[in-house]
């Protein structure tokens, strides 16, 4: 296998180390994160950052880079309190992956693609129209990363929305059922595929598939 040490990978270029330790680390999830300004003005940006933080309460979080420049997302969310999170499907990732371009503050990337705004109920924030899975939330806190002057948000999710063909009757999401995607570093973005469900693992006993004796 090859090796590169830190000392090797603090001399690499800056396009090769991003394409590096962005893919090393594995797939991660691809999303969009919707937002609204205090005036009315919309922002959707492609986010891999996002993660489970817990399921009682329901918390998630994602990775802010760092606010020495404009994020109209951050801006966003510091005003209104609310954004989306949308799971990208095949069929949008060429959008989606557009939404990562540098427009100026104000431009919404809902305009400069053929993504939609949705809304739903009474929710003042848009929804990714044809997104599979779409949450509401609710900014709850933030952590300053000093390492490299990130920010951890910490949201709550307020609404769910899914396609019921994609729950099983323990209420999992088999998300490969709406080609969902995820990515592999900065700009590959993959297509899984389930290939197994296993039971709670207990120890000295065997590791039983959930395939085995449940129908779907």
């Amino acid at each position: 296998m090859k090796h590169l040490t830190r000392e090797t990978i603090i001399q690499m270029d800056k396009i090769s180390k991003l394409n590096l330790i962005n893919s090393c680390t594995g797939y991660k999830s691809a999303n969009l994160i919707a937002t609204k300004s205090i005036d009315g003005a919309t922002n959707v940006a492609v986010f891999s950052s996002i993660t489970h933080l817990g399921s009682s309460p329901a918390l998630i979080g994602f990775i802010m880079r760092p606010t020495t420049v404009p994020r109209d997302t951050y801006k966003n969310i510091m005003e209104t309190g609310y954004f989306t999170v949308n799971h990208i499907t095949l069929d949008m990732i060429a959008d989606a992956h557009h939404t990562s371009a540098n427009y100026d503050t104000g431009v919404s990337e809902f305009d400069k693609t053929n993504l939609i705004e949705e809304y739903k109920d009474h929710l003042p924030i848009p929804f990714v129209k044809g997104s599979p899975v779409q949450l509401y939330c609710k900014y709850i806190n933030e952590y300053f990363i000093k390492e490299n002057d990130t920010i951890h948000v910490i949201a709550s999710i307020e609404d769910l929305f899914f396609k019921e063909e994609l729950q099983h009757k323990d209420s999992w999401l088999q998300l490969d059922r709406a080609n969902v995607v995820s990515l592999n570093g900065l700009d590959g973005y993959c297509l899984p595929k389930l290939v197994d469900r296993f039971q709670y693992a207990r120890k000295d006993q065997p590791t039983i598939s959930f395939f085995d004796r449940q129908s779907t």
